[in-house]
């Protein structure tokens, strides 16, 4: 009877926590296709419990260009679309951030950690993969930022845990599940 209850005080609180309190609005920044789009509001609303709404697309502007003109800089994108509403901005040209002295580190996706902005690309992740393989690493960058937008920071705890630092790399992304482990559903709760 304990066990029954304990289970039904942690759907409930579940529920409670993951309530669609949070509006998460997608922002389609250039080409982005509406598959990809559906995509990032069912991961979000299945995994965390978020209403989303897709806006309207924006264009590309030269503004949000890297040093090298080559690519976009995911920083500059963050200050753009920083505000107060929490918003998942995806696109699909290459995205950079400065890290280890590197002006321009390709990444997947970056976001304020807490914050209410983060952007994820597709460009790197549909490189020379299957459909399939694409929307597995996608969802998990998906949920992955808007974790560090909740205040998750990386884990070290489970090399699966999805809030693992993909240090650059599609096979990190690969190993995770779209999971979070003990430690970071209770930095969560908190």
């Amino acid at each position: 009877m304990k066990k029954i209850l304990l289970t039904v005080l942690y759907v409930f609180m579940s529920f409670v926590l993951f309530s669609q309190t949070k509006t998460i609005n997608i922002l389609p920044l250039g080409n982005v296709g509406q598959v990809e789009l559906e995509l990032v509001k069912t991961s979000i609303s299945n995994f965390y419990g978020f209403k989303c709404v897709i806006l309207k697309p924006v264009k590309l502007t030269n503004d949000l260009l890297s040093p090298s003109k080559t690519r976009y800089s995911a920083d500059k994108i963050l200050k753009k679309f920083n505000g107060t509403n929490h918003t998942i901005v995806i696109t699909s040209v290459d995205i950079t951030t400065e890290k280890n002295g590197n002006k321009e580190w390709g990444v997947f996706g970056l976001g304020y950690m807490p914050g209410n902005v983060c952007v994820v690309s597709t460009k790197r992740l549909k490189k020379g993969v299957s459909n399939e393989t694409f929307k597995d690493r996608f969802e998990k960058v998906i949920l992955h930022e808007i974790g560090h937008n909740l205040g998750l920071d990386h884990c070290d705890k489970n090399i699966h845990c999805m809030m693992n630092d993909a240090k650059g790399t599609s096979s990190q992304v690969d190993n995770e599940k779209i999971w979070l482990c003990g430690n970071c559903k209770n930095k969560l709760k908190k």
